[in-house]
């Protein structure tokens, strides 16, 4: 999948890559990456993509 498909969350006709067996309870800062999903969809709603946020606190991530 796509950079952000990760952050995808399972529905009822998916499973998302969160769930799969690599990835099941090894993945960390879900909720941290959801708090700044949910605060950037505040300010721009329908605008910034998970991929779009995956860049920017990779970017970050570095910096810091």
């Amino acid at each position: 999948g796509c950079d952000g498909s990760i952050f995808l969350e399972s529905t009822d006709t998916m499973i998302s890559e969160q769930e799969a067996i690599p990835n099941k309870d090894s993945i960390k800062g879900l909720d941290t990456f959801d708090n700044i999903k949910t605060a950037v969809e505040a300010e721009c709603p329908g605008v910034v993509s998970c991929a779009d946020v995956l860049a920017i606190a990779a970017r970050d991530a570095v910096i810091l």
